[in-house]
């Protein structure tokens, strides 16, 4: 984890500072933006995860804080809801701003909203696509009465609530989810900006406006829970002012062919598309890597590939996932041998030792098969580093025994 740490600090330098740079010229940093990013990112992670066996649902979840200065990311899974039949299930993902006050109320307290907006007896669809609108409102009333007066702050939202019949999503902001069906991207929510027509018009109407692309000059996101300075215009509903809790909610039919569900924060599609992220999964369940290991490697790839931003990822798998394959994980296995070797190929063979970044480099400018689809070689920055690290070390252990006979 160390080496890998070092790795990315290096790699990531220039972009990092970019985005510092941006900030200054742009004459302050947004207030609901961390105010700074750390000398080397945080690369810990607990990835956890469960599963419901009898209805063949699987899930993972990991979270990191990359480079940001505090943790503002939360999420949460259910597999079993108290008061439902057997095969519902509730998973969100929580990105906050200005604090992570936001997301962590709605990580603990939004799954009971959408219970009691649901009740004992669903009616599908309708009636729990206009349940979840509720729940989120209802939460964003029940944050408003805990709020300190006058403190910034808010969160994005993706949920998903998976039935026997149904996959129901809801999300406001720039938290996104993708499902995987038939080995193909089948949908994707669409992140609420000012800039999206309709979002531009509620903000006009509500006496707001857009600058730089961002609501008053400030925040990214149109809807979010929390944000509650942008939600005191006058004579309008909830859902009309300047910033809305409502959520866009989507149902869409369980197929057989469903095969996954990826939640995660911007962070992560900052990274990587949604189609990139679907390859990528789908290679990783053919190697029979757990789902929560799974997003414990999607996350180390997307530090590599450049993000700066906290993410968080939960996979929900459905029983159409992709199985494990003894061809892929042979192929797996080859990889990670030939990667191994080349890096202590290119150790051995300068006169002084290359930086981990040279080697990272220089790998990434040849032609290497079989790299996994969407991650690449920032897929196997953690082989190439602990390789790097091996090699080392065994090179500190030549020179004591050297030393020790001359």
């Amino acid at each position: 984890m160390a080496a890998l740490a070092r790795l990315l600090e290096r790699l990531l330098w220039p972009a990092r500072k970019e985005e510092e740079m941006e900030e200054e010229e742009e004459g302050c940093r947004s207030p609901n933006r961390p105010q700074s990013l750390l000398d080397a990112p945080r690369c810990a992670q607990r990835p956890h995860g469960g599963a419901a066996a009898a209805w063949g649902l699987r899930f993972g979840a990991s979270a990191v804080q990359g480079w940001r200065a505090h943790m503002e990311d939360a999420h949460c899974a259910c597999l079993e809801l108290p008061g439902l039949p057997p095969g519902w299930a509730f998973f969100a993902v929580l990105d906050g701003h200005g604090g992570a006050r936001a997301a962590l109320f709605g990580a603990r307290h939004l799954k009971g909203q959408v219970l009691e907006a649901l009740g004992p007896e669903p009616s599908e669809p309708q009636g729990v696509c206009e349940a979840l609108r509720r729940a989120f409102l209802s939460a964003d009333a029940r944050l408003r009465a805990l709020w300190p007066r006058g403190e910034p702050g808010g969160s994005t939202a993706v949920a998903l609530l998976v039935s026997p019949r149904f996959l129901y999503l809801a999300h406001c902001g720039d938290s996104r989810a993708v499902l995987s069906r038939a080995g193909a991207v089948a949908f994707s929510t669409e992140d609420h900006r000012p800039i999206r027509p309709r979002e531009r018009e509620r903000i006009h109407d509500a006496g707001g406006t857009i600058s730089r692309r961002r609501l008053e000059g400030s925040l990214a996101v149109s809807r979010a829970l929390g944000d509650f300075a942008y939600k005191e215009a006058p004579g309008r509903p909830p859902e009309q002012q300047l910033v809305s809790a409502e959520p866009e909610v989507t149902a869409l039919a369980r197929q057989a062919e469903d095969e996954f569900m990826l939640l995660a924060s911007d962070g992560v599609w900052d990274a990587m598309s949604g189609s990139a992220l679907a390859g990528l999964v789908a290679s990783r369940l053919c190697l029979g890597l757990a789902p929560e290991l799974l997003c414990a490697q999607l996350l180390d790839t997307c530090l590599c590939k450049g993000s700066l931003d906290n993410m968080t990822c939960l996979l929900v798998c459905f029983p159409g996932a992709p199985r494990p394959c003894e061809e892929a994980v042979r192929k797996e296995v080859l990889l990670d041998a030939a990667l191994g070797h080349r890096v202590a190929e290119l150790c051995a063979s300068a006169s002084e030792p290359p930086s981990l970044n040279t080697v990272f480099r220089t790998l990434a400018s040849e032609d290497i098969p079989d790299l996994p689809p969407g991650g690449g070689l920032y897929c196997k920055a953690t082989v190439i580093a602990e390789a790097y690290s091996q090699f080392c070390q065994a090179s500190r252990q030549r020179c004591v025994v050297r030393t020790l006979f001359s």
